[in-house]
C-alpha cells in the first residue's frame, strides 16, 4: 500500500511539474487586472462538479487576496444567478474537457447578457469549444487520472487548483498585495491573527 500511494503522489507532482507555462498566464494575469483592478468590476469564476469546486477555490482565495471575486454555479445562473454579471467583469471558466454543457450554456447566456465578455478557460483539451472561444486558454498538460478507473477527477483537479494558485500569486506580486492588506480582508481565525501582526496592525 505504501508503494502504491509513494505512486500516487509521484504521478501527481509530475503532473504539476508538466503544467505549459507559456505566456497564457501573463495574459490572463493583465486581462483579469485590466477589468478587476482599472475597470472596478470582478472575477465571476465557474464550472461544474469537481472542477466547480476549483473555481469556488479560485475565487475565494483571490478576492482574499485583494482581487474581488464570485463563484457562479453554471446551472443557478439559468434560475436567476446569472445577474451577478456585470459589464466590467470577466469571466474564468474550469473545464477539464471544455465541453460542459452547463458552462457553455453559461457564455451564451453571458454574452446575451454582455456582448463579448472576456472569458479565460482551463482545461485539457485545446482543441475544446471553450478553448476556441476564451480570449485566454490555459492548457493544464492534460494528465492521466491517478484514479485506477481512470474516470474520477483526480489529477486533473490537482493542476487546476496549481494554475489557479499561480494567476493568485501572480495578481498579489503584480498589485503590490501586503500583510496589511491581508488583514483587512480575513479578520478572523490563525490567518487572520498571523496577517495583524506581520503588518503589526492590532484594531
Amino acid at each position: 500500500m505504501k508503494e502504491f500511494i509513494t505512486d500516487v503522489i509521484k504521478k501527481e507532482a509530475e503532473a504539476v511539474r508538466n503544467i505549459p507555462v507559456n505566456d497564457s498566464f501573463e495574459k490572463a494575469v493583465e486581462l483579469i487586472y485590466e477589468h478587476v483592478h482599472k475597470k472596478r468590476g470582478k472575477l465571476v469564476a465557474s464550472g461544474m462538479g469537481k472542477a466547480g469546486q476549483i473555481a469556488l477555490n479560485i475565487a475565494t482565495t483571490f478576492s482574499s487576496t485583494g482581487t474581488p471575486s464570485v463563484f457562479l454555479h453554471p446551472s443557478d445562473s439559468q434560475h436567476g444567478d446569472l445577474g451577478v454579471i456585470q459589464e466590467n467583469d470577466i469571466l474564468l471558466l474550469v473545464s477539464n474537457s471544455g465541453e460542459t454543457c452547463e458552462i457553455i450554456e453559461l457564455v451564451e447566456l453571458a454574452w446575451n447578457l454582455y456582448a463579448n465578455l472576456p472569458i479565460i478557460v482551463i482545461s485539457g483539451n485545446s482543441e475544446s469549444k471553450l478553448a476556441k472561444n476564451a480570449d485566454v486558454f490555459i492548457h493544464t498538460g492534460n494528465p492521466a487520472e491517478v484514479c485506477i478507473l481512470g474516470l474520477s477527477p483526480t489529477t486533473s483537479t490537482t493542476v487546476m487548483t496549481v494554475i489557479g494558485d499561480a494567476l493568485v500569486i501572480s495578481m498579489m506580486k503584480k498589485i503590490g498585495f501586503t500583510s496589511e492588506d491581508y488583514a483587512k480582508r480575513h479578520h478572523g481565525g490563525y490567518l487572520g491573527d498571523k496577517s495583524r501582526k506581520q503588518a503589526k496592525w492590532k484594531k
